[in-house]
């Protein structure tokens, strides 16, 4: 049986400085990405195409919507197969090609530096991200290749 959820999300351009987009250099490329019940997260479009380098880009999003999924599903992964996880941090980088009809993704690297609790949990732990890349719905959805290069370190004592 196929369970549909559905997404919703609201986003404003805030970028209107009082002509429109009566030119390509008249208006900034600010808006503000917001869903019911939580934060807004100000956008803007990549530097390199007018926009705020403070805010948000979609690029930013997209990548850091992969590394969230698959954190979350590795997480659970490790839960369940009794693998305990005590840090874990990604520093995702993503490629995209411009070309004169647009651009696109050509791939995603996540690098999640991960700490178990116990040496003997290493191999099962580096294991699991094959299993977290398989269940991600986001990395399932795009149609680029989505790697990712692990690394699993044994936790200090305290």
């Amino acid at each position: 049986m196929t369970r549909l959820h559905t997404y919703t999300a609201e986003i404003t351009w805030t970028g209107n400085q009082g002509t429109g987009t009566s030119d390509y250099r008249s208006y900034r490329r600010d808006h503000e990405v917001a869903a019911e019940g939580r934060p807004a997260i100000p956008g803007s479009s990549d530097p390199a195409f007018r926009g705020d380098p403070t805010r948000w880009n979609p690029e930013q999003l997209l990548l850091a919507s992969i590394s969230q999924c698959h954190l979350l599903w590795y997480l659970h992964l490790c839960a369940v197969n009794g693998v305990v996880v005590t840090a874990y941090t990604d520093r995702p980088t993503g490629t995209m090609a411009e070309t004169a009809e647009g651009g696109r993704f050509t791939e995603a690297v996540l690098h999640p530096q991960v700490e178990v609790s116990d040496a003997g949990m290493t191999e099962k732990a580096l294991a699991l991200h094959a299993d977290a890349h398989r269940a991600c719905f986001i990395a399932s959805s795009v149609n680029f290749p989505v790697r990712h290069e692990p690394v699993v370190a044994v936790a200090r004592p305290a």
